[in-house]
């Protein structure tokens, strides 16, 4: 019966997680100092470094870490100093690990572990912009994830590629840290902390969200078209 119940016990546990992160965060930053620093370095260098880790908070962490600063309870100077180092140095081995490993990975079983729709809508993105897919990506949940990795597997020059990431993780962290400070003691943000936080996300994933739907209906009518085309054929050769 206790391992029945196994599965809902970790699935209640996974969701209150999910609904109240900016509670425990809290938690965490108040009763941890001496190690929340390099946590959170490695949150943002896990988020943006690693191919497996797409699901990782980005932007509603930064944000929410901009508010925690202006509170006092995190130093500023130090937090845009540290996420802005593991958001450039995991793009860096993102795109070494693409470069090295990248096509034997995806071609292998491993790329179970990888949703290849994620690395189609990447390469998609890529070819679109360009090298700057590097910089605009940045604002990208997953897909900031991937886009190192496949700038890794093609031809672009790391040298090339070092200029939009820095930049990109400078404006990146800037962006959403110095809008989580400067907001965090206004009235506004402080009642409706946890509905911004929100936005931040719906905002975030909206460009995914209208990309799939235009895929999924362009796939639609592909396969109406190509039916069609069949069914005059065959309707064609029976005239015959």
């Amino acid at each position: 019966m206790e391992e029945n119940l196994f599965p809902f016990f970790l699935m209640t546990v996974l969701l209150d997680f999910l609904f109240h992160w900016d509670h425990y965060l809290q938690v965490i930053v108040l009763t941890h100092k001496d190690w929340i620093y390099p946590l959170l370095f490695l949150l943002i260098f896990c988020e943006t470094g690693l191919v497996l880790t797409p699901f990782l908070p980005g932007d509603s962490l930064v944000f929410t870490l901009g508010i925690f600063a202006a509170k006092g309870w995190l130093n500023l100077y130090t937090l845009f100093f540290l996420l802005t180092l593991a958001a450039i140095g995991g793009d860096s081995l993102n795109y070494l690990f693409g470069n090295k490993f990248g096509k034997f990975f995806y071609a292998s079983s491993a790329s179970f572990f990888i949703k290849k729709e994620h690395i189609q809508k990447t390469e998609d993105f890529f070819n679109q912009y360009g090298s700057k897919a590097i910089f605009l990506s940045r604002f990208i949940p997953i897909v900031r994830t991937f886009t190192p990795f496949i700038a890794g597997i093609g031809s672009m020059a790391y040298s090339r590629f070092l200029f939009f990431n820095v930049f990109g993780g400078l404006c990146w962290i800037g962006l959403f840290l110095g809008t989580g400070y400067f907001l965090g003691n206004q009235p506004l943000i402080k009642n409706h902390f946890k509905t911004f936080i929100y936005l931040i996300i719906f905002f975030s994933l909206f460009p995914l969200v209208i990309e799939w739907i235009k895929s999924k209906l362009y796939t639609k009518t592909n396969l109406a078209v190509e039916n069609f085309s069949k069914k005059r054929k065959a309707d064609h050769m029976k005239t015959e």
